[in-house]
């Protein structure tokens, strides 16, 4: 599958239909990319520049931390789409298989593992962010915020597509531990995207 090579209204017109992928967790990569994309520009507005030659190897060493994380999410959009697939076809076995229980489990850890992925590398986004928000030219402190905001998005997102498939799962004590390190990143990561959000606001007002 190869949805990132998609132009944008071929994968806007294929999420609106009605086929199973791509769907939550591939938009959301995408918007996690998107938003750390965002925080790239603003790097990219300030190096160079000498009012900011005093933060110029840190902005540079972010951009290429934050270049990483969009081809993660990048190849995500397209790894969230494969890996859901299986749990969409297990519901065509007929409930009196009896390997449908099993076959059912394994297609809801394949469709959970991205999600997953996704909400952490979300987390890595949004502590980049902060510094390009904090230390980033002036003159685009707003792209930062924007890619804050769109990166957290992104995080709880991803975290639905975790708990749309860890609540089916038969082996609650896996479930409850995806379940409790997704609860973590969202209690550290979504505050703390707001903050940023609200310090750039607040330059901006």
């Amino acid at each position: 599958m190869q949805l990132v090579n998609k132009t944008c209204s071929e994968y806007v017109e294929v999420l609106a239909s009605k086929e199973s992928v791509p769907g939550g967790g591939s938009a959301s990569a995408l918007a996690g990319a998107i938003g750390m994309a965002l925080g790239t520009m603003v790097g990219s507005l300030t190096v160079g520049k000498k009012k900011y030659a005093d933060v110029e190897a840190e902005i540079k060493d972010i951009m290429a931390k934050a270049g990483d994380i969009q081809k993660e999410l990048l190849h995500l959009v397209d790894l969230d789409a494969v890996n859901f697939e299986p749990l969409s076809k297990v519901y065509g076995i007929p409930k009196d298989d009896p390997n449908r229980v099993s076959i059912m489990e394994e297609a809801l850890r394949t469709a959970c593992s991205v999600p997953m992925d996704i909400m952490r590398v979300c987390a890595r986004a949004i502590e980049l962010q902060k510094t390009f928000a904090d230390k980033g030219s002036v003159l685009a402190i707003s792209d930062a915020g924007v890619g804050v905001v769109v990166c957290k998005a992104a995080l709880q997102g991803a975290s639905l597509n975790v708990f749309i498939n860890s609540q089916a799962m038969t082996d609650k004590k896996y479930a409850s531990s995806l379940e409790a390190e997704a609860d973590a990143l969202l209690n550290k990561y979504c505050p703390m995207a707001d903050e940023i959000f609200d310090s750039v606001a607040k330059r901006l007002r």
